[in-house]
C-alpha cells in the first residue's frame, strides 16, 4: 500500500519510528515532512497528506501531531477526505468499517510507539462495511460537493 505520511514538531518521533516500521512491513511511504523536531506550523503537512489521498497519488495518509486533532481538522479541509484523530485500534476500525476514513490522525501525547503500531495496523487492515455505512459516507460527500 502506498501511505502518506505527515507530522509536525510534537509529532516528528512519532512519525520517524512508524515510517520504519510501515517500510519494513513492505509498504511504499511519501514522506512529506516535517523532519525535524524544531517548531512548525501543522497545516501544511495535513494539506500535504491530504491533497496525495485525495488525488489518488496514495492509498491512505497518516498525520501525527501532539494531540491529533488539529491535524485531522486541517485534512479535512480537502476534498475527499475523511480523517480521523483515533486514541485506539477499536477508534481505528471503527473509523474505517462505518466511516470509511482514508487519513488516520494520531496524537503523540496520547499514544506511545507500540499503541501508535497497533492501531495504524488495524487501521489499514479494517475494510469498509459497506451498506447503511456507505449510504452515510455518501451523504456527507454530498454535502461537502454543495460547498
Amino acid at each position: 500500500m502506498k501511505i502518506a505520511i505527515g507530522c509536525d514538531h510534537g509529532g516528528y518521533l512519532l512519525k520517524k519510528y512508524l515510517v520504519e516500521y510501515l517500510k519494513d512491513k513492505g509498504h511504499r511511504i511519501l514522506d512529506v515532512g516535517c523532519f525535524s523536531s524544531d517548531s512548525c506550523d501543522y497545516p501544511e503537512y495535513g494539506r500535504r497528506v491530504a491533497e496525495l489521498v485525495s488525488k489518488k497519488t496514495a492509498d491512505r495518509g497518516i498525520l501525527i501531531c501532539k494531540t491529533g486533532i488539529g491535524l485531522c481538522i486541517a485534512a479535512n479541509k480537502i476534498k475527499n477526505i475523511r480523517a480521523a484523530a483515533c486514541y485506539n485500534v477499536a477508534q481505528a476500525e471503527s473509523s474505517r468499517r462505518h466511516n470509511e476514513t482514508n487519513v488516520l490522525s494520531l496524537g503523540a501525547l496520547f499514544t506511545g510507539k507500540e499503541a501508535a503500531r497497533r492501531i495504524v495496523c488495524a487501521w489499514l487492515k479494517a475494510k469498509p462495511e459497506g451498506g447503511r455505512h456507505s449510504r452515510r459516507v455518501r451523504q456527507i460527500m454530498r454535502m461537502e460537493n454543495k460547498k
